[in-house]
């Protein structure tokens, strides 16, 4: 009787150790596999529970602007073309931030939507709250931190 207790005894632990073995690949895999750099931004004003676009995601972006930081009011016309943004002299926005890489992030048109994606850097590039990973849409009026420099895309 007792051989018969120790032997389910074991088999109970070894079924334990493998669900937790299967757990842990799960989170494993949906931690890998999940998109990287997607970013929750709360948008509009709920009412009934639908979210209502806000008035600035109606219009397209059509200026960079830098409200914090050394070039606090700086805005440049955004076009077709790429944005880099870094200490490097040929960067479209050049910043004198210590706590910014020379080749730092880039903004990206893809149709209507402006994307950022962080190019390496030491201290990172953060949308909102977010640290960047990946190419991620920036939404109008959304701040991306570089260093100590904030900017917005603005209609």
């Amino acid at each position: 009787m007792q051989g018969l207790v120790l032997q389910l005894t074991r088999a109970g632990f070894l079924l334990l150790l493998w669900l937790f073995i299967w757990s842990v690949l799960r989170v494993l895999r949906n931690d890998i596999y999940a998109p990287t750099g997607a970013v929750m931004v709360r948008r509009g004003l709920a009412l009934r529970g639908t979210l209502l676009p806000s008035r600035q995601q109606r219009h397209a972006a059509r200026y960079l602007v830098v409200t914090e930081g050394a070039l606090a009011g700086t805005r440049i016309t955004l076009g077709t073309q790429p944005v880099l943004i870094g200490r490097a002299d040929d960067s479209t926005l050049v910043l004198t931030d210590d706590y910014s890489s020379t080749r730092h992030a880039r903004l990206s048109p893809r149709g209507a939507d402006w994307y950022v994606e962080d190019l390496g850097s030491t201290n990172g590039t953060y949308l909102d709250r977010a640290k960047v990973t990946t190419a991620v849409r920036v939404p109008v009026g959304t701040p991306v931190h570089i260093g100590k420099t904030v900017i917005e895309l603005r209609p």
